[in-house]
């Protein structure tokens, strides 16, 4: 009886976090997990970025710039499309911000769990998609290791199957150095996560 408690203990709190990690090393830069599939005729919702550390700009606009003009026949649902449908729906809970994302930053997340699995699959079904590209965190960087003072902009991005809740892709990518401000930062971090999970686009 006592081993039966101390193994729903621990389930109850692999449901309760916000996904399910292995219990592996935070991801590194340049780590890229699992297989980007070919998302072209899917309908995919793309969520505004949910951890801003320090980058300057329109975050969300720049990546369904980058996204939208490399894949446009990927049906891309926005955010602000989602939150016109959620709106309409205030009996759904949902949110496209503030959702509950730590865990992608500090281990590999192999298949999300709830709170953040209830909320995509709930608005994925409103918005009738199946995938979610989700991402985690931007943070503006600079590397300690070399001479060069100018730092860059790195993301932390998911796509998630929302039927099951897994993780079919997971990448920790960064641009080329900028001096802080430069919107080339920005734009050179959303052409490397736009090239790597677009990759059969050319």
């Amino acid at each position: 009886m006592r081993s039966t408690g101390r193994g729903l203990a621990l389930l109850g709190v692999c449901l309760g976090a916000a996904a399910c990690a292995a219990s592996t090393p935070p991801p590194e830069p340049g780590t890229i997990q699992g297989f980007a599939p070919d998302l072209r005729g899917r309908r995919v919702i793309l969520l505004p970025v949910q951890q801003n550390l320090g980058v300057p700009g329109d975050l969300d606009a720049e990546l369904a710039f980058g996204l939208q003009d490399r894949a446009s026949d990927i049906d891309w649902v926005l955010a602000r499309e989602v939150d016109e449908m959620l709106a309409r729906s205030p009996a759904v809970q949902a949110r496209t911000r503030g959702l509950p994302v730590g865990s992608f930053t500090v281990a590999e997340v192999q298949r999300v769990g709830d709170p953040l699995y209830g909320e995509l699959r709930r608005m994925a079904a409103l918005a009738n998609a199946d995938v979610v590209l989700l991402p985690v965190q931007a943070a503006m960087v600079t590397d300690t290791t070399t001479l060069d003072v100018d730092p860059k902009v790195r993301f932390w991005t998911a796509l998630i199957e929302v039927r099951t809740g897994r993780v079919m892709w997971f990448s920790v990518l960064e641009g080329e150095s900028h001096p802080a401000g430069d919107p080339r930062g920005l734009a050179s971090a959303v052409d490397e996560v736009a090239r790597s999970l677009l990759w059969y686009m050319g």
